[in-house]
């Protein structure tokens, strides 16, 4: 299992989710963790983002199970993690 954040260095919401984002990975080190700058990474593009960033994608055996979308609280994000894990 593993959560793909695609973000960008011009996206606002991008720089302030930073933190929310590593208080999250210390909670749940057991998902593999990639994040992408939609500007520079190619593999971002394969992901198919919207014009809306930061997004959080969990993948199951490589296969999308669900998206988060713009800013979030830390809180927001475990809860979605929690249950995307338990299905």
């Amino acid at each position: 299992m593993r959560v793909i954040s695609i973000s960008a260095i011009w996206c606002s919401s991008c720089l302030l989710m930073k933190k929310n984002y590593q208080k999250v990975k210390k909670e749940f080190q057991n998902l593999e963790w990639i994040d992408y700058d939609l500007d520079f990474d190619i593999e971002a593009s394969h992901y198919q983002v919207g014009e809306k960033l930061p997004v959080l994608i969990f993948e199951k055996d490589q296969v999308e199970q669900s998206r988060l979308v713009g800013e979030k609280k830390v809180e927001e994000i475990i809860k979605w993690l929690e249950e995307n894990i338990a299905s």
